[in-house]
């Protein structure tokens, strides 16, 4: 390949690729390569993002009054349910898993995962769950309606007598999600012990690869319950099994646990990785370097520890003992500590630094921001009184959305505006990313923030209708809503026109640090020429200037 030169800026691109010839046949295929294999993920769960968001934004324009006017409650039953479903197993998941799957092997210097076929496998097993999922919405026979939970016994009732297609379906996809998603963590897992470059030693290991390795071991620990009991509910549903089934001496709250005991330590699946992301973003755009460095590492570890160890925090309502309540209680409240630790390396990576409120960093701080805001309720809600008074409210709903999208998509925002020019080769046009934040920023607030005082005053959440007390504030987070959904036509335009036809980008156009930069954008098939030997972790530079990648400095090559 020969030099190529960005016209807009005079900057010299070395072994640039002919970004004219994008090959975009190759994303339709059974791909091997990582990076292909990671924008499949990240393309088709934002597709299934648009899908959610509209059946959301159907929601929100029911709760703009009182009365249940604009779709039947059958329908809306059914409606609530896909929009959760799919924006936990169909958006939140496989997008970090594809931002995961583009990062991790070039971050540690390998060439690409540890078993290829194995992850162009699991992707392609992500559209099979989507199908799956919109056609348990549309079958003739019936939807799915009992919420993404899909308690017992109303996920097993059947007043008609027949059998219920939609939930067989809709229990089919999420088994299939979870059998996906454990091959990923059999892969990650083994990609970051056995695939690191030499002198890739743990702790020169970037934080995100941190991150990703502590989420996915939660994987591999906590999802065979969830992927089981779904299994177990499906043969109630059509064998007529009765694990959960009272009626037959089963238990329905067994289903709870096995629940619970994976999707609470799922949140912190999904926020690892984001954790990770701010640990990579805010060095590079305070242009210092990462404070405690160490122990923010370790706190990955332990919050995936202490996961195992919280799920029972969901079910004070349900038949649980004092003392289990208190146990947990405790737990659930201990793991503020490990995110605490990161909270203030943040705050001290940002201190005195020469911040640039570029995009990235614009969403990287509003989802920190809308964070700590979710962590101050996630604390509330760990404490036994109080969770059972705002049980199955509002409050929860708003919590937990700060957590899932103020948190969550506002930082994966912040990733794909970070490492666009090295996934394409081409920059966006930052005026449109800053009107992006700020069209979500603000809806997410308007949205969210109004279902905590609406739990507070006792609405409760799955309704079609409510008291006419509770209009304002549904009218308010209804207008957040739509706003959101407008947030999102600037950054599909910015995206597709900048990765047609966006300025050409450098390798390292933010001066960042990691083995990431140094290599050409987008990366060649197998990431590195040679391979890379590594003499120095990537967070070891002691002045704000020296934060940039240096070849020289961090790495050495052999043949």
């Amino acid at each position: 390949m020969t030099d190529c030169q960005n016209k807009d800026t005079n900057i010299i691109v070395e072994s640039c690729p002919d970004l004219s010839a994008r090959n975009w046949r190759r994303y339709f295929s059974f791909s091997t390569d990582h990076k292909v294999i990671g924008i499949q993920y990240l393309v088709t769960s934002f597709v299934f993002f648009l899908i959610g968001g509209i059946f959301a934004m159907i929601i929100r324009g029911e709760l703009i009054t009182p009365e249940s006017d604009l779709v039947d409650r059958t329908f809306y039953n059914g409606m609530f349910t896909m929009h959760g479903t799919i924006m936990l197993f169909l958006w939140t998941f496989p997008s970090l898993v594809g931002l995961a799957n583009y990062l991790v092997p070039i971050m540690i210097g390998a060439k690409d995962m540890a078993f290829p076929r194995l992850n162009a496998a699991a992707f392609w097993m992500v559209p099979v769950v989507g199908i799956l999922m919109l056609a348990s919405f549309f079958v003739p026979s019936g939807s799915a309606q009992a919420g993404w939970w899909s308690y017992p016994p109303v996920s097993i009732q059947n007043p008609t007598g027949q059998l219920i297609t939609g939930q067989v379906l809709w229990l089919l996809a999420v088994a299939i999600s979870g059998i996906s998603s454990i091959m990923g963590a059999v892969n990650f897992v083994t990609t970051v012990v056995k695939m690191r470059a030499p002198g890739m030693t743990f702790f020169r290991m970037p934080i995100f690869v941190w991150a990703v390795f502590s989420a996915q071991i939660i994987q591999l620990f906590g999802l065979p319950a969830l992927t089981a009991g779904a299994v177990m509910l499906l043969f109630d549903v059509t064998a007529g099994t009765s694990f959960f089934d009272s009626s037959r001496g089963g238990n329905p709250i067994l289903f709870q646990h096995f629940f619970w005991f994976y999707s609470h330590p799922a949140v912190y699946v999904i926020i690892l990785p984001i954790f990770g992301i701010f640990s990579e973003i805010f060095p590079v755009y305070s242009r210092k370097p990462l404070f405690g460095y160490k122990i923010v590492a370790i706190s990955s570890l332990l919050i995936a520890g202490v996961s195992a160890l919280v799920w029972v925090h969901h079910m004070y309502a349900s038949e649980t003992p004092g003392w289990m309540r208190m146990v947990f209680m405790l737990s659930t409240m201990f793991v503020s500590v490990p995110t605490g630790i990161k909270v203030f390396a943040w705050v001290g990576t940002m201190w005195g630094g020469k911040l640039r409120l570029s995009t990235p960093m614009l969403f990287a701080l509003g989802a920190l921001i809308m964070f700590i805001f979710a962590g101050v309720t996630g604390i509330m809600l760990s404490v036994v009184p109080v969770d059972i008074h705002v049980n199955n409210t509002y409050f929860v709903v708003g919590h937990f959305h700060y957590v899932l999208y103020g948190t969550v998509t506002m930082g994966m925002y912040a990733a794909i505006y970070h490492w666009f020019p090295k996934m394409t080769g081409r920059t966006y046009r930052e005026s449109w990313g800053q009107l992006h934040f700020w069209l979500a920023f603000i809806g997410t607030n308007l949205n969210f923030l109004p279902m905590h005082l609406l739990g507070l005053q006792g609405m409760l959440r799955r309704v079609a209708s409510y008291d006419p007390e509770y209009t304002f504030w549904n009218v308010v987070a209804s207008l957040g809503g739509f706003l959101l959904g407008v947030s999102t036509l600037p950054f599909i335009v910015n995206m597709v026109s900048s990765w047609i036809q966006g300025p050409i980008a450098s390798n390292n156009p933010w001066r960042a640090i990691g083995l990431e930069w140094i290599i050409s954008s987008p990366p060649s098939i197998e990431n590195f020429e040679d391979f890379p030997v590594i003499i120095s972790g990537p967070y070891g530079y002691g002045k704000p200037d020296q934060l940039v990648a240096n070849e020289e400095a961090m790495l050495g090559h052999s043949k």
